[in-house]
């Protein structure tokens, strides 16, 4: 944001106060449409991924040359479809509930460093602000299921809170180690602690953090409600869960969501275990954003393979792995980390 406020500083006919709202205003857009590519750009990307691992054909020759212009065809079918809200459902929160998890991944997008000077919002807590604004998913989510006045969603809506409210404590917790190393929750000063190579990345500073990341990608995806932890939807037993009521653009509101969450997690494993936009060797003529894309996209193509890899577990088993299995091995990680550090003396 810093760099459209200087832009728009020098127009002398604005203010001081009408440059930080433009410059405000214009970084939220900018994030809007980072969303919306998301969503067109990882629905051409799992349909690949899914061809490749299940040997689908549709996915290699539908929509010319492989397949780019599918998710056109899907966004536009979207806008033709019927907005439909049924007769007993709680019109008001109906409403707003897709509205709540497209703001709560918005917010989240204003910590993300995506190249020096490239972040909308340079917070002192940013790692711990993107964790509690990413959490607005949960509410919206219980808005779905509970205003659409279906059992199906409401059991999925129910799973759903009950999966991302745990998973959110390991999930936090495996980035602790990281806070200890760099002293700090800003996201700015995490990513410049790795610098200098791949071997300054948080990823190989000691085994715990190894782990840890480990422990953060596993959990990312029980966050974001991917298989094989995708309780909340699990069509075969539940339709589609939360979001079975839901037509046409206010459906679409919770993919756009669920893939701008995929690349969120995936930025925030980047910048906090994989350098962020540090090349991996010093001195690569690439710029700091490519490197920062690169490592997500690889990320979410990580999260993809698993997802056409694995089956879904039963809501017993992925509440035990949370319970009894991620959240231990977090604790382990942060009081292991703590005394390597101590011992090695590695701190920033």
């Amino acid at each position: 944001m810093e760099l459209f406020a200087n832009l728009l500083g020098k127009i002398e006919a604005l203010s001081s106060q009408n440059v930080l709202i433009l410059s405000s205003l214009i970084m939220a857009l900018i994030m809007a449409l980072v969303m919306a590519a998301c969503a067109i750009v990882f629905t051409w990307m799992e349909r690949k991924v899914a061809a490749f691992l299940q040997s689908r054909y549709g996915p290699m020759r539908v929509g010319h040359w492989h397949g780019v212009a599918q998710p056109v065809a899907d966004m536009l079918k979207i806008l033709q479809k019927e907005d439909i809200i049924p007769a007993e459902a709680d019109r008001t929160l109906f409403t707003l509930a897709p509205v709540v998890i497209f703001i709560g991944s918005l917010l989240a997008w204003a910590a993300i460093p995506f190249a020096p000077g490239f972040i909308a919002s340079d917070l002192d807590l940013g790692l711990l602000y993107i964790f509690a604004v990413s959490s607005l998913a949960v509410i919206g989510i219980l808005m779905a299921g509970w205003a659409s006045n279906n059992k199906w969603s409401l059991y999925g809506a129910a799973r759903g809170a009950a999966q991302m409210v745990s998973y959110e404590i390991p999930l936090a917790l495996s980035t602790v180690p990281v806070v200890l190393y760099t002293a700090s929750l800003n996201m700015n000063d995490i990513v410049i602690a790795q610098q200098g190579g791949v071997a300054n990345w948080f990823l190989f500073r000691d085994p715990f953090l190894f782990v840890a990341f480990v422990v953060y990608f596993i959990c990312s995806i029980a966050e974001v409600n991917r298989g094989p932890f995708d309780m909340p939807e699990t069509e075969s037993e539940l339709v589609a869960g939360y979001h079975t009521e839901y037509t046409g653009m206010r459906w679409a509101f919770f993919f756009l969501s669920e893939y701008a969450n995929l690349f969120l997690v995936s930025c925030i494993a980047t910048a906090v275990f994989l350098g962020g936009w540090w090349a991996p060797i010093p001195g690569l003529p690439l710029a700091p954003a490519l490197n920062f894309i690169v490592k997500s996209v690889l990320l979410v193509f990580l999260h993809m393979w698993v997802r056409w890899t694995l089956p879904r577990l039963r809501v017993d088993q992925l509440m035990y792995l949370c319970w009894k299995v991620m959240i231990p091995i977090a604790l382990i990680c942060v009081i292991g980390s703590g005394i390597w550090l101590m011992v090695s003396g590695q701190a920033s």
